[in-house]
């Protein structure tokens, strides 16, 4: 079963559409939403969550209507927003404290074992945290419920590198079990190369693709060439084109480059910026 579907999402706003999204999230995955602020990945994820009416579509979580039984599966889905919407008053403790109140499922020990790990101070409040330590405290909670889906907003916003890649380490932990799922936005490209299995690119509202990473990264390439070069290419070959002093840069399809050999590896934030470019 998938953890996660998404057919023909819509949302309307004034200057604004989140238009016909459809993505699918393997049991066992860990997806990335990727696009520049405004694309639409926050109101992706407040939809799934029906924090925001949609317009149009479905979704569905482990097989039921997000919009009929939210209720009935929010024990299975950990959620970190990009603001962590905790009472400023409380303490790590007794955020520990209201939350063994609301989770049939709450796991005392992970949760304190977490707060360890993340150096996080007991006796301090919410309130006068940094972004940084309210970001890791949402962690924590949606990381100590057994949840099987996790829905994260910008997680890793605010945190150093070193934190950062502690979190990357949990996440991956975290699916290790094939029942376990996570659907993370981040404008940190490198932390979603690194962890993710599916890459999903918004711009604008559009869905520009949807596709595994690996696959991905095979299938396009950089090239370096002269003006004349990539005129001799395929027209087909060419997605992206970008001309400097030196010569010309292209995102093309690596299969459809006689010279293979001469086709750069491109990274997901490349990958994005290119793509980004050629849909304006």
């Amino acid at each position: 079963m998938n953890s996660l579907e998404i057919k023909d999402l819509t949302k309307f706003y004034p200057g604004f559409m989140l238009d016909h999204i459809n993505l699918t999230l393997p049991s066992g995955c860990i997806m990335g939403l990727v696009g520049e602020n405004g694309a639409g990945k926050s109101t992706t994820i407040k939809l799934v969550l029906n924090m925001l009416r949609k317009d149009e579509g479905t979704v569905t979580i482990f097989g039921r209507d997000s919009s009929d039984h939210i209720e009935l599966i929010k024990e299975d889905i950990g959620v970190v927003m990009d603001e962590v919407g905790l009472p400023e008053c409380l303490t790590v403790r007794q955020v520990g404290e209201v939350m063994k109140r609301t989770f049939k499922n709450w796991q005392e020990e992970e949760y304190s074992a977490l707060i360890g790990k993340m150096s996080l101070p007991d006796g301090k409040q919410f309130k006068d945290f940094s972004r940084g330590m309210k970001m890791k405290l949402g962690i924590a909670v949606a990381l100590s419920h057994k949840a099987k889906l996790l829905l994260l907003d910008e997680p890793t916003s605010g945190l150093d590198p070193v934190v950062r890649d502690e979190v990357v380490t949990m996440l991956n932990e975290f699916t290790r079990d094939e029942n376990h799922s996570v659907l993370i936005s981040s404008h940190i490209v490198s932390d979603l190369e690194k962890l993710c299995d599916y890459i999903t690119f918004l711009h604008k509202g559009k869905l520009l693709l949807c596709e595994e990473k690996d696959r991905l990264l095979a299938k396009y390439g950089l090239l370096h060439c002269t003006m004349e070069q990539l005129r001799n290419l395929p027209p087909d070959a060419v997605l992206y084109k970008k001309e400097n002093p030196y010569g010309t840069e292209a995102l093309v399809l690596r299969d459809a480059v006689p010279d293979y050999g001469s086709v750069s590896p491109v990274s997901i934030e490349e990958l994005f910026v290119f793509l980004a470019k050629e849909a304006v």
